[in-house]
């Protein structure tokens, strides 16, 4: 019997080896894997000629990955098993899937679908107002609901946050973006190959690196062209630094938000200046603080030569004290402590269950990091030491960002150490192999990023699919809420801080 195969992490094959299962048996397989611990990497729908398909990659300690032909309507995988949750919903939005029994069945991101078929929702798309949303509601004389954004008092991307409350403690937080309409993954289907770098720059301004090497190696890994497009070793250790600087200055970055959200503004101010200093290092290497146009199918566009490397290894070094210094400042102060300890609190099992990743997961006691247990780039040379944390709460959280800046530190300063020599790359123009399918997973910032590409018989990119870690994530911000003041909700979503245009594609 055929069943889910597995699958190398950045590595393409033709289509044909993915398995094309019956529907009820990808769906009991499916089943199997998650719920004996396997996790969804990512599910979705394509269109082939006149047919719509499901694929699915899972991990367990290996990517396994199987498609089948999609039926107008089926059992949803949701209600026996939470990971699929959101997936479904996607799908049901793009390609008008209807999956029975779904626990919670709603737009992801209020589009008109795909293929054109009659929208499950019963919606016209005539108007985009928070209205047509529908929203989970608590019955009761006592119970009143608080609603904040779509548009929100700071500089801040659109989302909708709706909780049902009794006085001031939270019942249940629902969260509703897609708001922007950005229709990424459609761009990336028609975009020609030499811009798809260009647009994977935009996905998420804050992981412009993390996307920028995952549809690098997508690329590379599909290309026409032979051995080409192989990054060298200097190449993949300038994306593993680019990858480092970005997690660093964003981990800084949200203590930071943290500690300003507990009014304690001297650590706030210091990891606001500390993480400019960060990015003005990725400002040395490639001209922009962010890593746009640092990373380029077959390497990079910019190198580090020894003045570069010399330049960087001082300001880190006169950094690291600071850092540390400022790190006890905020996770050694009594009162930090009695607002962080026990707040937002998603127990291992919870996590367990909704597939949480990156530092959200970790902090919750899943250990899971892509780049150990799916190295690319220079980290299969690398020791990324397990970093679970047991009290699950907004104290787990920030010392899991206060663990992996240090960390990040050492890789940076042990990756400068030596000399590092790479063929400066433009991304030039290049063919995707025909008919095949290829799945890369990077651990960005905040956990598991993947791509996956399908390509036509003519070489055509087929489906683009993008899942941002956030994507997992949300979820896990509205479990911290249950049972929760109010006001502690600033609080918990600054120890999560998730991406909304990753979501909004």
């Amino acid at each position: 019997m055929n069943a889910f195969v597995e699958v190398l992490n950045g590595t393409a094959l033709p289509i044909q080896r993915i398995p094309h299962l019956a529907f009820a048996d990808f769906r009991r397989q499916a089943l199997d894997i998650v719920t004996s611990g396997g996790k969804v990497v990512t599910f979705f729908a394509y269109t082939d000629g006149d047919t719509d398909k499901l694929l699915a990659v899972l991990r367990t300690g290996k990517l396994l990955a199987a498609g089948c032909d999609a039926p107008e309507s089926y059992p949803a995988l949701s209600a026996q098993c939470e990971p699929f949750h959101l997936f479904e919903r996607e799908i049901a939005e793009q390609f008008g899937i209807r999956p029975e029994g779904h626990p919670w069945l709603k737009m992801v991101r209020y589009h008109p679908n795909i293929r054109g078929k009659a929208d499950v929702f019963g919606n016209d798309y005539r108007q985009d107002i928070p209205g047509n949303y529908p929203y989970y509601s608590v019955e009761g004389k006592e119970i009143h609901e608080v609603a904040v954004g779509p548009v929100h008092a700071g500089v801040i991307e659109p989302g909708h946050f709706r909780f049902n409350c009794i006085g001031e403690r939270v019942l249940h937080l629902e969260i509703q973006l897609g708001y922007q309409h950005r229709g990424i993954e459609s761009l990336m289907r028609k975009a020609e190959p030499k811009r798809l770098p260009v647009i994977a720059d935009s996905i998420a301004g804050d992981t412009a690196v993390g996307h920028g090497v995952s549809i690098a190696q997508a690329v590379e890994a599909l290309a026409d062209t032979g051995a080409s497009l192989h990054p060298d070793q200097g190449a993949e250790i300038i994306r593993t630094i680019g990858l480092e600087l970005e997690r660093l200055a964003n981990h800084i970055g949200d203590l930071g938000a943290l500690s300003g959200d507990v009014a304690f503004l001297a650590p706030a101010n210091y990891f606001g200046r500390i993480r400019g200093d960060f990015l003005n290092m990725t400002l040395l290497i490639c001209g922009n603080r962010l890593g746009k146009g640092l990373v380029r199918p077959g390497g990079v566009r910019f190198s580090i030569d020894s003045e570069i490397s010399r330049m960087l290894m001082e300001r880190i070094n006169e950094l690291e004290p600071q850092v540390r210094h400022v790190l006890d400042l905020l996770l050694l102060t009594p009162s930090v402590l009695s607002r962080f300890e026990s707040c937002g609190v998603v127990k291992t099992e919870d996590a367990e269950k909704l597939g949480l990743v990156g530092p959200a997961g970790r902090a919750s006691g899943l250990a899971y990091d892509a780049r150990r247990c799916f190295p690319t780039e220079y980290y299969p040379h690398l020791y990324i030491p397990e970093n679970p944390k047991s009290s699950c709460d907004v104290h787990a959280r920030a010392r899991v960002r206060a663990d992996e800046i240090l960390q990040s530190i050492n890789l940076i300063k042990s990756l400068l150490a030596r000399p590092i020599e790479t063929r400066c790359v433009d991304g030039g123009p290049f063919k995707l192999a025909p008919s095949s399918f290829v799945v890369t997973v990077n651990e960005a910032w905040r956990g598991e990023l993947s791509h996956c590409v399908i390509t036509d018989a003519d070489g055509g990119i087929l489906r683009y699919k993008i899942k941002d870690p956030s994507f997992h994530n949300w979820n896990g911000l509205a479990m911290a809420l249950r049972n929760t003041g109010i006001s502690d909700f600033p609080l918990n979503n600054k120890s999560f801080n998730l991406s909304y245009c990753g979501v909004d594609l």
